[in-house]
């Protein structure tokens, strides 16, 4: 591990101009590269005392051992040569995006005299335009079959091609009128570059055109009775129209843009694209990145995804307008650079409203999607999960693989609905029917350590009052089922590790709680949010996992899930409490009527909204008492806002007041509840 001050450029050398740098480590292999507008401060930043950098910028720093840069006059200079030495280097550090599958392309060949439409993977080449990528290679085939009735292109390869044209007659595609035939020159080398342009131009969404002048051929042919060729056309017009339904119309203004969604967790990120071409989506891919560079922002993200997916595209395949989620630092320099390229404005925003803003929902879903996936694959792979358990184990030196964890986190608002839950992973995978819920009892106030303290002691308090009856030396699993049920008893099994969410006072509260009852042997560990750091008890420094550790990835899941079900909980006590705070004073209205109101209504939020005449319809509930709840409802919402209670029309039902928005409730999880 090399030390960053031993390679520290001097002071003063740096220069403050733009440009692009790159670490090198001990056998000048490049590890990072990057860019900034001022060299000298974004460098500086990296020679900072240790423990005020992210783990991996850490592991970055200290394992260079060379620092160099290059200086550029501006700032579309710098995206250029990054992207350059990121392409030729192939920096371990660096955001690498990755495609979960290979994609196909819809590719036409403009660079040979007769240029042929292929389906085809992999990398871009020049003189080719491609369209998409697509979902399904059968989905590309069957509608370039479509679309060659219309525009009879070539579409086999050279060898084909030549065979034929020396044989003199043309390919079975030739007789059946789905190839012009350039090989027995049947056409001209003119005459089927216009057929490829119509072709390309159909693709990139110039539709109408195409439509509307075989429509008027159509009917120019059945006035001159030429009714065979006008049925043709009209077989023509029909594979048009089935071709065009295949993707449905998403912006009405025909707007060719490229929508870029991001889902993201501290060690990846899920990068979603649909291509949209004359209002319709043209094509879709998804990408998993691995988040090297801990510091990265989501504009940072999106940046540097822009750079690697447009360079070295041509002008055509950049669109005219870029939908992002969040607008990088550096959109001048992108927008400018993107601009050179295609040859005329680009824009790169965030949508607002409208159909735009729905698409983005959209791709935004299909992000989570990915990387949800992405997880659950690798959570559902044997060998992985063995994998993961076995690092956990070697990197807190446990005796053995912990076959059972269970995490536990606590949630509150300022000190008030304090909820703990536990959740169990029993060989890596959820087991969701021995998850339990806490309410926090002796702690008051925001207090997570003593909260954390109070879970454990009630616990394991149960595992040792279930375990009491076992007698020495017997096998306890007869003894941890209830003989009434048939099942195991609630906490009677010991977990093989206990892991707290938060760093070394949490951990610390943790064991004091299990020595107390005498469970100094069952391990225990934390997991740090912001670094990701795992704690265990009375060690100084935290267990540095690998940013791509099975091991990590497995602890984080744990984790997040214990903190999903705390959350869930939290939420669903707060909204209970908001009802029966506004409905206490409600004369006529029991425990029965204020379960019915929830139960139709479903929040809060909704039974706000609701008028009188839908109250009063319930079972159960007069008019009286549904104008008291409407009231009450209605006059603790605008009272918070402006200090005025509402007021009610009794004969209309109408309220008379602001109507100011209520947070809704949240469904629960499956778990029980140990208050």
């Amino acid at each position: 591990m090399a030390d960053p001050a031993s390679y520290r450029p001097a002071p003063g050398s740096i220069p403050d101009s733009p440009g692009v740098y790159r670490f090198s480590d001990s056998a000048g292999r490049v590890i990072y590269v990057g860019k900034a507008k001022n060299l000298r401060a974004r460098l500086s930043s990296y020679f900072q005392d240790l423990v005020n950098l992210h783990p991996r910028t850490q592991a970055m720093v200290t394992t260079a051992a060379k620092v160099e840069w290059t200086v550029v006059s501006t700032e579309v200079e710098s995206l250029q040569l990054e992207y350059s030495w990121i392409k030729e280097y192939d920096p371990r550090f660096n955001v690498k995006y990755r495609d979960d599958k290979s994609y196909p392309w819809l590719a036409i060949t403009l660079d040979e005299d007769y240029p042929r439409v292929m389906v085809g993977r992999g990398p871009k080449k020049k003189g080719v335009r491609y369209f998409g990528p697509y979902s399904h290679a059968w989905a590309i085939r069957e509608t370039v079959d479509l679309l060659l009735r219309v525009f009879p292109m070539r579409s086999c390869s050279k060898g084909v091609f030549n065979r034929h044209r020396q044989m003199g007659r043309p390919c079975l595609l030739g007789y059946i009128g789905k190839c012009a035939a350039p090989c027995t020159g049947q056409v001209t080398q003119e005459e089927h570059r216009q057929i490829v342009d119509d072709f390309s131009g159909f693709l990139s969404g110039q539709t109408t055109t195409y439509v509307r002048r075989l429509e008027k051929e159509m009917k120019a042919a059945a006035v001159e009775l030429e009714y065979e060729r006008a049925a043709k056309i009209r077989d023509d017009l029909a594979a048009l129209n089935k071709a065009l339904a295949k993707n449905a119309v998403v912006l009405g203004d025909g707007t060719d843009t490229d929508v870029i969604a991001l889902s993201e967790d501290p060690l990846e990120v899920a990068v979603q694209i649909f291509y949209v071409r004359g209002g319709r989506i043209r094509g879709e891919r998804g990408w998993i990145a691995d988040k090297a560079d801990g510091t990265a922002t989501t504009g940072d993200l999106v940046s540097r995804f822009i750079q690697q997916t447009y360079a070295g595209d041509s002008g055509d395949a950049i669109p005219r307008e870029i939908l992002v989620p969040v607008v990088p630092d550096d959109v001048e320099a992108l927008t400018e650079w993107l601009e050179e390229t295609r040859g005329t404005r680009v824009a790169i925003r965030v949508p607002q409203r409208g159909d735009k803003k729905s698409l983005m929902e959209t791709v935004e879903r299909n992000a989570l999607q990915t990387l949800t996936m992405h997880k659950t694959k690798r959570a559902s792979d044997l060998t992985t999960r063995n994998q993961a358990l076995e690092e956990i184990q070697a990197g807190l030196d446990l005796p053995e693989a912990p076959l059972r964890m269970e995490c536990y986190d606590v949630s509150n608002l300022q000190g008030t609905e304090v909820v703990a839950s536990m959740v169990v992973f029993e060989d890596g995978l959820p087991r969701k029917s021995e998850y339990r819920r806490f309410v926090i009892k002796e702690v008051e106030g925001q207090n997570d350590v003593a909260s954390i303290a109070e879970v454990l002691t009630r616990r394991f308090k149960r595992m040792i009052e279930d375990r009491k009856d076992i007698p020495p030396g017997e096998d306890p699993t007869a003894y941890l089922v209830d003989p009434e049920t048939g099942r195991a008893k609630k906490f009677a099994y010991t977990p093989g590790l206990v892991v707290v969410d938060g760093g070394p006072p949490q951990v610390a509260a943790a064991r004091q709680a299990l020595d107390e009852l005498g469970l100094g042997d069952i391990p225990i560990c934390g997991l740090a949010k912001r670094l990701e750091e795992v704690w265990i008890p009375d060690d100084e420094d935290p267990v540095i996992f690998s940013r791509t550790s099975e091991g990590l990835y497995l602890l984080q899941r744990l984790r997040d899930e214990a903190h999903r079900f705390a959350i869930t909980h939290h939420r669903n006590r707060r909204s209970k409490s908001m009802v029966e705070s506004v409905l206490d004073d409600v004369p006529g209205l029991g425990e029965v009527r204020r379960k019915t109101l929830l139960r139709h209504f479903g929040s809060l939020k909704k039974l706000r909204h609701a008028t009188i005449d839908e109250v009063a319809e319930l079972p159960g509930f007069g008019r009286r008492t549904a104008e008291s709840v409407v009231l009450a409802v209605n006059a603790a919402a605008t009272t918070a806002e402006s200090g005025r209670a509402p007021s009610v029309n009794t004969a209309t039902g109408e309220i008379l007041g602001e109507d100011v928005p209520v947070a809704g409730t949240v469904n629960g999880d499956p778990g029980r509840s140990e208050n």
